[in-house]
């Protein structure tokens, strides 16, 4: 089982992203709809795949298309925070669409979002001492989480 979030939190971040969508009059489908509830619910980071492999378990037939077209969409009203990888695979964030630190297992793949102090004050100082104007950052840790060192 996945983790999600609490059911509250879930719906209002849903109702967030929902109000953005209609606010830009793009259209709402129920599959549509039901790609954001996966990305507002997960904690994990889903890729694309494993997005489409959740909706077409309820919309049989869903297209990998729309689920491209709908995350293509979501990063354009910035509601969802998409992760590359140098293999080229992307994973995405709908529950935390902001930079945020990530640690990343180099072996099974699994994300974790660890709430960390000072990111703002890391940003701050390095907008001091490089005199960049950052638009985006981003933190990522890689390593072997707490199950793969236990396999190992």
């Amino acid at each position: 089982m996945k983790p999600k979030e609490p059911a509250n939190l879930t719906e209002e971040r849903v109702s967030r992203i929902l109000a953005k969508v209609r606010e830009h009059d793009f259209r709402l489908t129920p599959q549509r709809l039901a790609i954001i509830r996966i990305l507002a619910e997960s904690k994990d980071h889903p890729s694309a795949d494993e997005i489409y492999q959740e909706v077409r378990a309820l919309f049989p037939t869903t297209s990998v298309a729309t689920v491209y077209k709908t995350i293509a969409l979501l990063k354009e009203l910035n509601e969802v925070l998409e992760l590359g990888f140098p293999d080229g695979s992307n994973r995405y964030d709908g529950n935390r669409p902001y930079p945020h630190p990530h640690a990343i297992c180099t072996k099974c793949r699994k994300i974790m979002d660890p709430k960390i102090s000072n990111v703002e004050e890391l940003s701050e100082e390095m907008k001091k001492k490089t005199g960049y104007r950052f638009s985006f950052h981003r933190l990522d840790f890689f390593g072997l989480c707490p199950e793969c060192q236990k396999k190992s």
